[in-house]
């Protein structure tokens, strides 16, 4: 049962990835239709991530309320009717608010995947746990390139929302069927529960708490408010990616909407392969006798060490080249945010695991948003050459910050403080 938990989360991943994507996808044809800048796209991108800020810390408070399985029910039900509403949009502000109103919704995948692992793997597997939902986010954007362009040039770009907020209400079915915490799951088999159950939390810990959660303790903790600023500054380079990689391809590099979904999807395969990668290595060296930070930091530094070579994708000759040195970002950043995203559920308790992340997360979209902003201007007025340099600059920057806010002390004060 372990593993079909692992696999819910991974397809969640995967589904919050795909429909944040079709956008970017379809983003030349649809600032054809309503007349819009590269500017209006960026304020368009600025409206998810300050939505996504906003609910990113919130939502982490809600699943710790709620509990796991509630918790993210309301958020995928939320995000798919949200897509669906994408099909409605007639001009700038309107697919502005349904944007919004994804950003809103959204958020609340990663916080409450974090808590499922939490509840779910012991603490040598839990960053294996979070890199397989992660890869989950790979997944999807490799899904999404071919199958978005397909709908559209057959269907139009609006049944491309339609069709991908219509399953995300199969997987609400699936979770609303299979998910308990381990203590209360009809589905695990007794021998595996009993294998689990030294390694996990105690139930009071994996069910909804009804001790109020110090907010304020939480994020003035060094571990949340270091990994906020870690986020800040390192999510906004995959949001690039994501956002912006389809309409580089088919602006700067002359690809057509076919095209964009023959090829865009290949950085993001790589991503997939260095979640679970990522997070496999962690687990590796902890089981060689590394220490839980030390195996967390190395694995990161060595994702970090990859990003460098992004700098070079505006300057080589060829489309193959430029999009080979976005597969490092996209392989390095898996490596990277599959152990930092495993952090909160080492350093804190398991009924604030969510809101650490949503915490953290939170850091992170309103770099997004800054970042969207920004891009948006350098593309304007200059190219993406500056964003592709800072986007290389800005893990290697980020993990000497952690090195130093976040000794391995600090793992040993939260172990004791969770003991």
């Amino acid at each position: 049962m372990l593993w079909v938990v692992g696999l819910l989360l991974f397809l969640a991943t995967a589904l919050n990835y795909t429909d944040r994507m079709v956008l970017s996808i379809v983003s030349v044809d649809i600032r054809k239709e309503f007349h819009l800048s590269p500017q209006d796209y960026s304020q368009i991108n600025a409206l998810f991530f300050v939505a996504y800020a906003i609910m990113y810390a919130g939502s982490g408070w809600i699943v710790d309320r709620l509990g796991t399985k509630r918790g993210f029910a309301l958020f995928i039900g939320g995000w798919s009717i949200a897509q669906i509403l994408h099909a409605l949009a007639f001009g700038k502000w309107s697919l502005g608010g349904n944007r919004f109103l994804l950003g809103l919704t959204e958020p609340g995948n990663w916080p409450a995947a974090a808590k499922a692992v939490a509840e779910w793997f012991p603490p040598a597997q839990r960053a294996l746990g979070v890199g397989i939902f992660n890869a989950g986010s790979s997944i999807g954007s490799v899904i999404a390139p071919p199958l978005v362009a397909w709908i559209t040039l057959r269907y139009g770009w609006r049944a491309a929302f339609v069709a991908t907020g219509v399953i995300g209400f199969v997987w609400l079915i699936l979770w609303l069927i299979l998910y308990d915490p381990p203590h209360r799951n009809r589905w695990i088999a007794p021998g595996e529960y009993e294998e689990l159950r030294p390694q996990l939390p105690p139930p009071s810990e994996a069910a909804p708490a009804k001790e109020k959660i110090d907010v304020i303790r939480v994020f003035t903790t060094r571990g949340c408010w270091s990994l906020t600023v870690a986020r800040f500054f390192t999510d906004p380079v995959i949001y690039f990616m994501i956002f912006w990689l389809p309409e580089y391809l088919r602006n700067e590099r002359h690809f057509n909407l076919e095209m964009v979904g023959r090829y865009a999807w290949v950085p993001f395969a790589f991503g997939g392969v260095g979640y679970v990668l990522g997070g496999w290595l962690s687990a590796f060296f902890i089981r060689r006798g590394w220490s839980l930070p030390r195996s967390r930091k190395f694995v990161m530094l060595l994702g970090a060490c990859c990003l460098p070579v992004a700098i070079l994708a505006p300057f080589v000759p060829a489309a193959w080249m430029a999009i080979a040195a976005t597969c490092f970002v996209t392989f390095g950043h898996a490596f990277w945010v599959s152990n930092l995203q495993a952090l909160p559920t080492d350093l804190f308790r398991g009924r604030e695991v969510a809101t650490a992340s949503g915490f953290t997360g939170a850091g992170g979209a309103i770099g997004g948003a800054l970042a969207q902003l920004g891009t948006g201007y350098l593309v304007a007025h200059f190219s993406y050459a500056p964003v592709f340099i800072i986007a290389g600059l800005m893990h290697p920057l980020s993990m000497a910050l952690v090195y130093w806010w976040l000794p391995d002390r600090e793992f040993a004060k939260a172990s004791i403080a969770l003991n």
